[in-house]
Formats: C-alpha cells, sequence, structure tokens
C-alpha cells in the first residue's frame, strides 16, 4: 500500500502470501530449507512463469520481515521466438465470440470486448471508458502509478454513445451492474466463459487479457512501431511488449522451410 500498488496486486500478494503460509509447518517457523522447498511445490504444481510470480511476492514478504536470507532465486525461462498458436485469440475466434454474444443478447459483454480489444485497454481500466471521455474522443487511465491517454476509434465512440443511451447511461462508466457500479473483472471473465461452448471457441483463449493481446499483435503487425506500442498499452519497459515481435509458431516454420538448407535428397533414406 505504501507503494502505492493497485488494489489487484495487492489482492494477489496477499492469495500468494496466505498460499505460503498455509504452507510452513505448524510452528511457522521460516527457514531458507522451508522456502527452497515450497519453490519446489510451486514448480511442481504451476507453470514457471507463475510460480515466479508468486515466488516474488514471497521474497518481498521476505525482505520486508528483515529475512533476506531466506529469499530464493526465481526460475530461469528461455525466452521463446515464437508464439504457442495453442493460446492465441485469433480474430475469426474473436468474431465468433461477438455474434455469439448478440446471438444470446448480451450488448453489454459485446460492446465491452470490443472496447478492449479495440483500444487495448488491460480490463481493469474500464471504469476510465466514461460517457464524459466518449464525447471528447479520448479518456485519461491511471494505473500503475502511470497516466496515459487512450483514444476511441470513431466507429467505437458512436456505438458506446449509442449504447449509453439504450442504456440511459447520461454520466461515468459505460459498463456497470444494475447497481451503477463498474463491472468487476471476475464477473466479465465469468461472461466470457459462458460463451465458450456456444461460440466453438476453446476456452484456454477466451478471457478478457487476450483481447489485450489481440489488439497489440494487430497493431505490430500493421506498424511495426514498438515504442510506440509500448506507449499505448501503458508498459514501462519495451522489454514487456517485446512480446508481441515474436511470431506464430506456424510461421516461424514456414520461415525455416524456405531457408533452402536442407539436401534436396530424401532425409530419412540418407539416415537409414
Amino acid at each position: 500500500m505504501e507503494e502505492e500498488r493497485s488494489k489487484a496486486t495487492i489482492e494477489k500478494y496477499m492469495r500468494d502470501i496466505h498460499h505460503f503460509y498455509e504452507y510452513l509447518p505448524e510452528n511457522k517457523t521460516i527457514t531458507k530449507e522451508i522456502v527452497i522447498a515450497f519453490k519446489q511445490s510451486l514448480l511442481e504444481t504451476y507453470k514457471a512463469t507463475s510460480a515466479n510470480s508468486m515466488l516474488t511476492a514471497v521474497n518481498s514478504l521476505l525482505a520486508y520481515m528483515g529475512l533476506s536470507e531466506c529469499k530464493v532465486k526465481l526460475q530461469k525461462i528461455q525466452k521463446r521466438i515464437f508464439q504457442n498458436d495453442k493460446y492465441n485469440l485469433t480474430k475469426q475466434e474473436y468474431q465468433c465470440l461477438l455474434n455469439t454474444a448478440v446471438a444470446a443478447g448480451n450488448m453489454q459483454l459485446f460492446m465491452l470486448m470490443q472496447t478492449i480489444c479495440a483500444t487495448g485497454i488491460r480490463v481493469s481500466e474500464h471504469q476510465y471508458v466514461t460517457v464524459e471521455a466518449l464525447k471528447q474522443g479520448s479518456a485519461c487511465v491511471h494505473n500503475k502509478g502511470k497516466i496515459r491517454e487512450i483514444i476511441f476509434p470513431k466507429k467505437l465512440k458512436k456505438a458506446l454513445l449509442q449504447y449509453c443511451k439504450e442504456r440511459h447511461i447520461s454520466s461515468g462508466p459505460a459498463f456497470v451492474t444494475r447497481h451503477g457500479n463498474p463491472l468487476d473483472r471476475s464477473n466479465i471473465w465469468s461472461m466470457m466463459k459462458k460463451l465458450c461452448a456456444k461460440a466453438g471457441v476453446d476456452k484456454e483463449k477466451v478471457y478478457p487479457h487476450n483481447l489485450r493481446h489481440l489488439f497489440a499483435f494487430t497493431f505490430y503487425a500493421i506498424e511495426k512501431d514498438l515504442v510506440r506500442l509500448a506507449d499505448i498499452l501503458g508498459h514501462s519497459s519495451i522489454e514487456t511488449t517485446r512480446i508481441y515481435t515474436k511470431t506464430c509458431l506456424k510461421k516461424c516454420q514456414n520461415i525455416l522451410d524456405r531457408m533452402g538448407l536442407l539436401s534436396n535428397n530424401n532425409l530419412d533414406f540418407a539416415i537409414s
């Protein structure tokens, strides 16, 4: 809180610390050996990236408690040169989700998914999409200690203002509950998951942040401007944005095939 982290970040750190607390022995003794064992248990259960995220929270706690000698190294992860197609949402799948939302009569989700995907905002930032911001064509987003401006495409701006008019939303956030509060990210996640079966899209690909990814991949494919993309996404480090320069596995294979470094002779025959 003193570092002014976001509410979501604080909640995540609390969950991670609670997980560590439950792992400790009954007397809650903390030693380097116990923390190492905890790290191993995480790596056996979670992906390395998720385990590292949890260990970051634990290491921060240990430093705060004056137990820096108990901190552990994060798991090294070799950078991949291509994206895993299995988890990337395609434009076709995105459009299928939109069509399914309309067929289900969920215009709120229909408009929200387009807003995230057309602007690249984080799901927690939808609260800054207000009627006032829409009228001026842009919004100031406050997140992670930074302020950045996002621009609404003209077509989206027009559609959202019409949506707000039909919902009798004359001011404040466009996406609210029946009580007038901004939608919670868990509710948005749940609504999107319900679309999967009807839309015929793999549920592993369907979550709000993947809409932001689709925006970023599409923007970079057109503009090839990494610095501008980092500004739009609100990244502090361009290294975070560099993930969107990676091509998909299929394209990477095509490039290797076109290099012409293999003999025309049958390789199987050569090996035998």
